[in-house]
């Protein structure tokens, strides 16, 4: 049990202002994981006046020290990575299969890299009679989803440290428990006073207070669109930069000369993972029509070799949905494509198995057409849309006919027929043929995906204010 009653605020645990506790429900077992205090608007003047105060200091500091931190901090990550990947299993119930990996390694891999990366921010480039210098944005306030906690927080807390930013981490409700553990980590390196803050409560009152509040310079936000969009009109009076990382509905088109048995069994695979909650799941598959049939059987056959149970147990793929919300949200959306005629292959109920548990089954839809609902509009769970085509130029168009643009996937019989059919996708990356995550390129998307960059030399960007000295 993970029980905290202060929050973390210039350098120390503090009292919070706001009243009440909320505690963290294990989506496996229904019980209390955990507690966090609510914060209030006034938790949030605090922790931004220290994050201000904080913000020359540390901005000025050499870009070494800044590296040093991040070195540090990310040695606390590794030694740590087995308690945090505990922690965020019992929070969100991503299988210990995938949690130490996916939800604590990679974001190890990510924040080292801004070790070397900070050195940019000393970089002057001259221009005719000017000096082109750069420098941090700010103070940041950093608004995070549930599904990738760990992830989505060192994504933004990475490159901002590197700049000489100053932040407030406002953590979602669900998830919250990593974000303490990952201050007390900050505590013991004895990062500066006021440079990390942490604020947890409502997006209601905590999230909008950071969003509109005048003395906060940036906003990056990770979530829903239509939560990212208020946002946004919550910081415009302000024009403040706003960075959003939003939803997605992303396709994965396999070409007639694919290894149809690899690419669907990827396809499959890259939607079951995390039960779904994956804002780039490749959520559309496209298939050729000659191959429909055969294509249909093999997701069949791989869906159903997946194992949904217990995230304690190493042998499960599939946990639980984060939340009673979101399984109720996934059900709906079950029923939404039987009505549209969809053909439901597979899954489609909660897992009757099951005593406790926000469980869900992996549910496939076959006959999708890419017009209805649950080819639009993002599920948020194990549930995965099989579409044909007619010929190639079908299949470009109804990869890019949604409003959105995260990501996207090609699997085709070479790489460079691959890249010449993933250079036609309007998203912000391409996986061909079942590629890995790169930490060192830029990730974000087009459309109603959001904008900025995370990750790498792009994500650094994103904290920085361009300036032009003439001499």
């Amino acid at each position: 049990m993970h029980n905290y009653k202060m929050l973390f605020i210039d350098g120390r645990w503090q009292t919070p202002s706001g009243q009440g506790i909320a505690e963290v429900i294990n989506p496996a077992t229904e019980g209390v994981a955990g507690s966090v205090p609510l914060g209030d608007e006034r938790d949030v003047d605090k922790a931004v006046a220290a994050a201000r105060r904080a913000f020359g200091p540390w901005s000025r500091a050499p870009s070494s020290v800044r590296a040093g931190y991040i070195r540090a901090l990310a040695e606390q990550l590794r030694a740590g990575a087995d308690e945090m990947a505990a922690v965020i299993t019992a929070e969100l119930g991503m299988p210990v299969q995938w949690c130490r990996s996916v939800q604590v390694d990679g974001p190890i891999e990510g924040l080292e890299q801004y070790v070397e990366l900070a050195g940019l921010m000393d970089e002057v480039r001259e221009v005719g009679n000017s000096l082109v210098i750069r420098e941090a944005v700010g103070v940041c306030a950093f608004i995070n989803p549930w599904n990738y906690p760990l992830h989505q927080l060192i994504g933004k807390l990475a490159p901002a440290l590197a700049a000489g930013c100053t932040v407030v981490v406002k953590p979602s409700q669900e998830t919250p428990l990593h974000a303490f553990w990952l201050a007390r980590m900050i505590e013991a390196i004895g990062l500066p006073a006021g440079v990390f803050n942490l604020v947890s409560g409502p997006g209601s009152k905590v999230g909008e207070a950071l969003a509109k509040h005048p003395d906060v310079d940036m906003v990056s936000f990770t979530g829903s669109t239509g939560a990212g969009v208020r946002v946004a009109q919550a910081a415009a009076p302000s024009v403040k930069r706003v960075c959003l990382e939003l939803g997605g509905k992303s396709p994965l088109l396999i070409a007639e000369d694919a290894d149809l048995a690899a690419a669907v069994r990827y396809g499959v695979q890259d939607v079951m993972i995390n039960s779904g909650q994956t804002c780039t799941a490749l959520t559309r598959m496209l298939l050729p029509a000659s191959r429909y049939a055969e294509a249909v059987e093999l997701a069949i056959a791989e869906t159903q070799c997946l194992r949904m149970g217990d995230p304690l147990d190493p042998q499960s793929f599939l946990g639980p949905m984060c939340s009673a919300a979101q399984r109720r949200t996934v059900r709906d959306y079950i029923q939404v494509g039987q009505q549209e005629g969809a053909r439901l292959l597979c899954g489609g109920e909660t897992a009757q198995a099951f005593e406790r548990g926000f469980y869900v089954r992996p549910t496939l839809f076959a006959d999708v057409d890419n017009r209805m609902r649950i080819a639009q509009e993002e599920i948020f769970g194990p549930v995965l849309c099989l579409i044909p085509y007619a010929d190639e130029a079908q299949a470009i168009e109804m990869a890019n006919d949604s409003p959105f643009g995260l990501s996207s996937g090609v699997w085709a019989g070479s790489t460079e027929r691959a890249l010449q059919l993933g250079r036609q996708l309007r998203a912000g990356q391409c996986f061909l043929n079942g590629a890995a995550f790169n930490y060192q390129a830029p990730f974000g998307g087009y459309k109603q995906s959001g904008n900025g960059r995370e990750w790498g030399e792009e994500g650094l960007n994103e904290f920085v204010e361009v300036k032009a000295i003439q001499v």
